[in-house]
């Protein structure tokens, strides 16, 4: 193995494991700042999606914002939307 595939190897082996449920906003119990230092991928029925703010996959659920709206304390609407939920490192 050359330099760059063994420290590819190495990289992969110091990620954490991804939780069944994660969500980017940090006021969530879901949230693990751990694992932000990497960048994650979300498959939504075999589809990459690169909107979603929350995720569970065993519940097989994702939630995305709904365009521009946004609630009462200026957080954006979120939308579940249901199917086979894959998460992954990029």
């Amino acid at each position: 193995m050359n330099d760059t595939t063994a420290d590819s190897v190495n990289n992969e082996q110091a990620r954490p494991e991804l939780p069944d449920r994660l969500s980017v906003n940090p006021r969530s119990p879901h949230y693990v700042e751990q694992i932000f230092q990497y960048d994650v991928g979300i498959k939504l029925n075999g589809k990459e999606r690169f909107d979603i703010e929350e995720y569970c996959i065993s519940e097989g659920w994702v939630k995305a914002a709904a365009a521009k709206a946004l609630d009462r304390r200026g957080q954006p609407l979120l939308m579940t939307l249901k199917g086979k939920v894959e998460a992954f490192y990029r």
